[in-house]
């Protein structure tokens, strides 16, 4: 059973970025623009929970839009996803609290699964031969926090100050950039171990998808906060073209799992299938 198989694959890439993947104080040396950036990058160690909104373009999927809430610590997200040029199986409900992911697919997944319309996937589950894990799950993306992404204009050597304006209401600076990924993760060395490996794993999707160079756009607010970034890029297979507004930036947020007569438990089906 493959629930809204397009929008899935699309939250996947949507939620990575790591947790506290931050470029560090800016220093006084750096033009007025990278300074800016920099201390846009910093104020994201700072954030504990938000709401976002998506939109863009997505390779071999198409337009997409969905909204989502995370909240870093503990860890809890919810995401409504819609793949716009996907009509039949484009819409996906993702929550994931409690180290469980939880997939919606509607009514056309509960002919599959005995009325039931979401699946659970333990995210420490494992298969009998290894492979099924929470990486290949997707627990390995929906564990990060895409306010990380906004810092990877930082990497950026032509980083510049575009004007001002107003996203939802914001009076905000927009700045714009492009950034390689080689020299993005060049610019992780000088970091810690873990923080290291936290930032590599921001970039891989992208690596996967064949984009090697990312155009950048940042909006900042007056309080040194990502408003809105978006990310273009050409990828082995299409366009890429993305764009994330945040919201009710550290506003309390709360995910709640579907009741339990709706859940379909994916190690459950799999013991009783022998696979």
């Amino acid at each position: 059973m493959k629930p809204a198989a397009p929008a899935v694959a699309v939250a996947t890439l949507l939620l990575a970025g790591a947790v506290g993947c931050s470029a560090g104080d800016a220093s006084p040396e750096m033009e007025p623009a990278a300074a800016a950036v920099a201390r846009a990058a910093k104020s994201s160690d700072g954030i504990t929970s938000f709401r976002y909104r998506i939109t863009g373009t997505v390779p071999e999927t198409g337009r997409v839009h969905g909204e989502a809430a995370m909240n870093v610590e503990p860890l809890a997200m919810s995401m409504r996803m819609t793949a716009e040029d996907r009509a039949d199986d484009g819409q996906v409900e993702i929550r994931l609290v409690d180290g469980a992911m939880y997939i919606g697919g509607g009514a056309e997944a509960a002919k599959e699964t005995d009325g039931k319309s979401w699946i659970k996937f333990d995210l420490s589950a494992t298969g009998a031969d290894g492979e099924l894990n929470s990486e290949q799950l997707g627990g390995g993306q929906a564990g990060k926090n895409p306010a990380a992404e906004s810092t990877f204009l930082t990497g950026s050597k032509d980083v510049k100050k575009v004007g001002s304006e107003t996203v939802e209401g914001v009076r905000t600076t927009h700045y714009n950039g492009t950034v390689t990924l080689d020299a993005l993760e060049k610019s992780f060395d000088k970091a810690d171990k873990a923080t290291r490996e936290k930032r590599q794993k921001s970039i891989e999707q992208y690596e996967k998808m064949g984009v090697d160079r990312l155009t950048m756009d940042l909006w900042v607010d007056g309080d040194d906060h990502t408003k809105r970034f978006r990310m273009r890029g050409d990828a082995d297979k299409g366009p890429l073209d993305m764009t994330i507004t945040f919201f009710d930036v550290n506003k309390p947020v709360t995910v709640a799992a579907p009741p339990a007569r709706d859940v379909a438990d994916l190690a459950e089906m799999m013991k009783d299938g022998g696979a």
